[in-house]
């Protein structure tokens, strides 16, 4: 740890200098120039108006999501009870758990390329966290400024009727993090030392081995560690630090602010911060992310659900609002159809279902049936979507703040557009929600380091030389990303999130019989413990 905080002090000087003579402009401009196909690539947009164009990216998360659902025969909606049992213990006893602990006989046997054959049973191992550390760890991955900043962008863009298909969308991407999420327990690896290693690349390796695809696997399992990493970098750590400290800036006075100037200095705390908790792996990630999240997300709906019900009388105009702009609207970017874009844009964007990264947190967890985990990630596009942009939606509405003159705001303006809509009904909040927004900023930044390390450890080894390695240049992107104005950057680590969907996607089509075996061999599970309880 004092080799790591050696290190950062040792960088905050040079960020400082560049941060003064706009070396930072310069190497964005030139990062943008070289990486520019690339973005234009993910990100390109299918016209099918003059005012509705439409990222391709969205087609087969959509899609996907919608194939997924008719598939398992609407598991995002007959199976969220079951998903809150789970979570609640209910089927413990299904996986042998006393006091927390997988009992189990078997000593567990590895392959000569160190893969476990049947990780399911967790041979010899208890896994690394419960189904609630889990739920939390990848939660905090996506629950954030997306939901305080996107959701005012989309509906100052489609009005109030973006809401009722990011809705939409939200409960079809349930479907998606169920399969995902239970392809990364079933396929995950598993060190002598009980250290989980899942996500995509795993599954997407064993997974299509398992079905003669062995050398299309390996590629795409390749790819997608690539793309892990950059997005790791960027989207997951670089832009929550800019605009973390942007809010907080803001906060405390804009340019009269003691930080104007200082990114650098707010970025080596948070680094600090960051590197404390990371240095203790997934473990240590799960035990922050299970009382941060948690507390977050129950103060900001609690704080919605006050500014709405202060409103109580415009409550139905609002989802009149919301029901009459999903289909009716008319000169909204571009009518209907545009509403229904940026509904189903803001949701991907926020709960990444079908994007594969919260699959490499669910994977750590404990149990013997991967089916189990599924069913637990499927809460997360709920509460990510269902729930908290629909909070910050409402009170966009309520307090009269849809707005097309404010289509233009970038990520922080949306934020401080949230903020005064909240300042309406609570006038202290806009200090809460810099908490929340520093809160979520961190947390998306642990649980995005996890997923970072896990693609960097599948291309160049476990060992501690290269875990540390990985963190090290973590920690360093943390203060860049709070002392730079690095767009293109930024920009391009988005891009590459979203490429994570295409070898992710692909493998999700191909793998989902495998799905619905482990889905029909746990609910099986399930029956017969109710039987024994009568």
């Amino acid at each position: 740890m004092k080799k790591i905080l050696t290190l950062l002090l040792v960088f905050s000087p040079i960020l400082t200098f560049a941060q003064d003579k706009g070396l930072d402009q310069k190497i964005d401009e030139w990062f943008g120039n070289a990486t520019g196909w690339f973005v234009n690539l993910i990100f390109y947009q299918i016209s099918f108006t003059e005012d509705v164009k439409v990222y391709w990216v969205l087609f087969p998360l959509i899609l996907g999501a919608l194939f997924f659902t008719i598939y398992f025969k609407f598991i995002n909606i007959r199976g969220f009870g079951t998903s809150i049992k789970i979570v609640a213990g209910k089927y413990d006893k299904i996986e042998g758990i006393k006091n927390h602990k997988i009992e189990v006989s078997e000593k567990s046997v590895f392959t000569d390329d160190g893969d476990i054959p049947d990780t399911i049973r967790v041979e010899g191992h208890e896994g690394e966290v419960s189904h609630f550390q889990a739920l939390t760890a990848a939660l905090s991955a996506t629950v954030g400024l997306g939901n305080i900043a996107g959701v005012a962008i989309a509906v100052s863009i489609g009005g109030a009727g973006a809401t009722f298909w990011m809705i939409v969308a939200g409960l079809l991407g349930m479907a998606s993090k169920f399969v995902e999420c239970t392809l990364g327990v079933k396929y995950r690896d598993i060190e002598d030392d009980g250290t989980v290693y899942g996500g995509p690349m795993y599954y997407l390796r064993k997974g299509l081995k398992a079905k003669g695809l062995e050398g299309l696997g390996k590629i795409l399992a390749v790819i997608f560690a690539v793309f892990v990493i950059g997005g790791s970098f960027g989207g997951g750590n670089m832009f929550q630090a800019n605009q973390a400290f942007t809010i907080v800036e803001n906060i405390t006075g804009g340019e009269q602010s003691i930080l104007h100037g200082k990114g650098w200095l707010f970025g080596l705390i948070m680094a600090i911060l960051v590197g404390i908790v990371i240095i203790g792996g997934i473990k240590k990630i799960a035990k922050v992310t299970d009382k941060i999240v948690p507390f977050m997300v129950v103060i900001y709906v609690a704080a919605s659900l006050f500014v709405i019900f202060v409103n109580y009388n415009q409550i139905g105009a609002a989802f009149g609002q919301i029901i009459d702009g999903a289909f009716t609207a008319t000169g909204i970017a571009g009518g209907a159809i545009g509403v229904l874009v940026q509904g189903f844009k803001r949701a991907a964007f926020s709960n990444e279902a079908g994007i594969g990264s919260a699959s490499i947190a669910h994977s750590a967890v404990k149990t013997k049936y991967a089916a189990s985990e599924g069913m637990v990630a499927l809460l997360e596009p709920f509460i990510d979507t269902v729930v908290v942009c629909t909070m910050t939606a409402l009170v966009l509405i309520i307090t009269g703040n849809v707005n097309p003159e404010n289509a233009g705001l970038d990520d922080a303006g949306a934020i401080l557009l949230t903020s005064s809509a909240f300042e309406s009904a609570i006038s202290w909040f806009p200090w809460v929600l810099t908490v929340a927004v520093v809160l979520f900023a961190f947390s998306t930044m642990i649980s995005w380091s996890y997923y970072g390390y896990q693609g960097w450890a599948y291309l160049f080894g476990r060992t501690k030389k290269t875990e540390y390695t990985y963190k090290i240049v973590f920690l360093f992107f943390v203060i860049i990303g709070s002392a730079a104005s690095l767009g293109s950057v930024i920009g391009f680590s988005d891009a590459m999130i979203f490429a994570m969907m295409i070898p992710n996607m692909i493998g999700l089509v191909l793998l989902a019989p495998v799905v619905k075996s482990e889905l029909k061999k746990y609910m099986n599970k399930i029956k017969e413990l109710k039987k024994t309880n009568g």
